[in-house]
């Protein structure tokens, strides 16, 4: 229901938005730090995680070879690099010699992996956007406009527009709004070797390397809360996700009886059934969000092969709406893919699946990891889960995250030459 968030507000007073309110990035940012307080907590669990070695996501331990080959992007298939560079030296020529400093970083540096997706800010990495002059905001935007589809721009973007309507809303301005996010560059801008960028904050997180003409984009997470604009310049933006829950439900409602039961891993959100730990305090019932990158994640659920052709078609649909941020040569590429693996895919589902309900669910194959779940209020005062707040999330397993099997290959054949 169109403005439902409204009933959900804080009062302007409250402590939760009160004791924060007029902080700049960096002073909430140390606030957040807090030992025994909520952020704290997130912090201390998420900090020594991004130390750790890449090896990537998998679903056993083991590392699959051979999932991705260093090969040219095909005819009709390749990125749109020439683009991409013109936008990115744009971007570094608008920067003096200690801002491109900052901005920029080797390609497989670990600083990639420091990226989160809550509103505080747990490492600086790169450029913080709100803080820097228009021109530059502006060119960012313009490399993320870019390197992405049309519709994958706007998608991105709307998370950032609806982050900045959230601080109009609780008047938060100065720790949400649109540009409250980082922006590093990874490698030189090239044609052909490998580089990338990243952008990060809150609701709005996309890792981007392109090489040989070929594009990896994840880890991506994007979420918001709520899911719409209802005033303002940019009133009339709304159910955001709507295509991710509305093919989630078509396709639990194409399942026979059997493999619905086999689909449904908990029938609650929070399910007295669950591990502990099974619910994490800021990623609820994600798996695969940040500082995430080497997580075991078994399977579960149900084996797509298994299910009905229609079912099998909804599925393939899900994974299309979570890579159509890419440019349509990259998609057509990333759904071949997925494809190639469509036996090794699985499907599991938490919560109801009828109209207005709250749920979960997680498509996963040796090439990908798409998410979607509702959760609880963080801005907004409501400690069960809600519609009209949702995170989702892409990875590419085994490896291939920020592109780092491609780019790992690159080098090996640089170091042979």
């Amino acid at each position: 229901m169109p403005g439902e968030f409204r009933e959900y507000l804080f009062p302007h007073d409250h402590p939760r938005l009160a004791e924060v309110r007029g902080m700049d990035p960096y002073a909430y940012g140390e606030f957040s730090k807090k030992p025994g307080t909520f952020t704290g907590g997130l912090v201390e669990g998420w900090t020594p995680l991004y130390l750790s070695p890449f090896r990537g996501i998998t679903e056993d331990g083991e590392l699959r070879e051979g999932l991705y080959s260093l090969t040219p992007a095909e005819p009709g298939e390749e990125a749109p690099v020439e683009a991409m560079v013109e936008a990115a030296n744009d971007l570094l020529a608008a920067l003096d010699d200690d801002a491109r400093g900052l901005l920029s970083f080797e390609v497989d540096a670990v600083e990639w992996q420091t990226w989160a997706n809550p509103e505080f800010m747990q490492f600086d990495t790169g450029l913080r956007l709100d803080l820097q002059p228009v021109e530059v905001r502006e060119k960012a935007l313009a490399l993320m406009r870019a390197s992405l589809s049309r519709e994958g721009f706007e998608l991105a973007h709307a998370m950032m527009l609806i982050n900045g309507f959230l601080g109009e809303v609780v008047d938060l301005g100065t720790i949400l709004n649109e540009f409250s996010y980082n922006i590093a560059l990874y490698g030189e801008p090239d044609l052909r070797a490998p580089w990338g960028w990243q952008l990060f904050g809150h609701h709005c997180a996309v890792n981007c390397l392109v090489v040989e003409g070929r594009m990896v984009l994840s880890p991506v997470f994007l979420g918001a809360e709520p899911d719409e604009i209802d005033a303002g310049p940019h009133a009339g933006l709304s159910r955001v996700f709507s295509d991710r829950i509305e093919l989630g439900t078509a396709l639990m409602a194409a399942l026979p009886e059997e493999h619905r039961r086999a689909a449904t891993v908990f029938e609650r959100m929070v399910d007295p059934a669950m591990p502990p730990g099974r619910v994490h305090p800021g990623d609820e019932r994600h798996l695969a969000g940040a500082f995430q990158d080497n997580r075991v994640i078994p399977v579960e659920g149900v084996r797509l092969a298994e299910l009905p052709e229609e079912a099998q078609r909804l599925a393939l649909r899900i994974a299309e709406s979570f890579v159509r941020l890419l440019p349509e040569g990259p998609r057509a590429a990333r759904m071949r893919e997925i494809e190639a693996h469509l036996d090794e895919t699985w499907f599991c589902w938490i919560g109801g699946f009828e109209p207005g309900d709250v749920f979960y669910y997680r498509l996963q194959s040796p090439v990908i990891i798409a998410e979607l779940d509702h959760h609880c209020g963080v801005f907004l005062d409501y400690d069960t889960p809600q519609p009209f707040h949702i995170h989702t999330v892409l990875r590419t397993p085994h490896g291939n995250d920020y592109g780092r099997a491609l780019v790992r290959q690159w080098q090996d054949r640089a170091t042979a030459d």
